[in-house]
């Protein structure tokens, strides 16, 4: 499931900026496609990134343009679509870049029957992403191999403190059905509001949440600059 909507603080109507010949929603949608793990649903707030998702062979389902986040907006999709779907994946509309295999990564997760949400996390040298509020940092137990592990907390300062890896968080979620019901159903967390981190809600209801360490970050398309690097990425040689 993918949301879009138009608004946007930062980069307005991003998701029918052209990339590479295609709107952007449609380049996510493609990168779904690509990965192979399911069917693929834009959950779509506006019917004009409903029109272009469907004139390039996708599917789409309006929702309210007034949801108040991603996750709201794919369980309306999920619910109006119907089906029996026990994984749902919740990808961003404005990943165009995201490798496709990333995707089964997070939903491989839920394997362990245990687990109530998937997600992704890559180690990041970069000091300037460390201290970079914009970028989350995933604090993680990892098991011995470190390449799995579980979620402790998620944050916008340099976490966790001392010598070591820093891991930069990437905001794709596997969830089984019900623990996505469940989180949509719980009001804002105080380390949410705080944070404006969502995920922070799920940890604090004590919702279990499985990390994948891969080795690249997704492109986010917040800001013009934004849009020109994904542009230049996917611009045919």
């Amino acid at each position: 499931m993918i949301p879009a909507r138009m608004a946007s603080s930062r980069l307005p109507g991003k998701a029918l900026a052209d990339i590479a010949g295609a709107p952007m929603i449609v380049q996510v949608w493609r990168r779904a496609m690509e990965s192979a793990v399911g069917p693929v649903i834009v959950a779509a707030g506006d019917p004009e990134i409903a029109a272009v998702v469907t004139a390039a062979g996708g599917r789409a389902v309006m929702t309210d343009s007034g949801l108040p986040s991603g996750s709201d907006r794919i369980l309306a999709a999920l619910r109006q679509e119907g089906g029996d779907y026990d994984i749902v994946v919740n990808l961003q509309g404005d990943l165009p870049t995201l490798d496709p295999t990333l995707i089964g990564t997070a939903a491989e997760l839920l394997s362990d029957g245990a687990i109530d949400i998937g997600t992704l996390a890559c180690r990041t040298e970069s000091k300037v992403e460390r201290k970079n509020p914009s970028v989350t940092k995933a604090v993680v137990a990892w098991d011995e191999a470190g390449e799995r592990g579980r979620a402790l907390y998620f944050t916008r300062a340099p976490a966790p403190w001392g010598e070591g890896p820093v891991f930069h968080h990437i905001g794709l979620y596997a969830y089984r059905r019900e623990a996505l019901e469940r989180f949509v159903a719980l009001p804002p967390s105080p380390l949410e509001r705080r944070e404006k981190l969502e995920q922070l809600r799920a940890l604090e209801a004590g919702m279990s949440i499985a990390v994948a360490r891969v080795d690249t970050i997704p492109l986010g398309v917040d800001t013009p600059a934004d849009l020109e690097r994904a542009r230049a990425l996917l611009a045919t040689p």
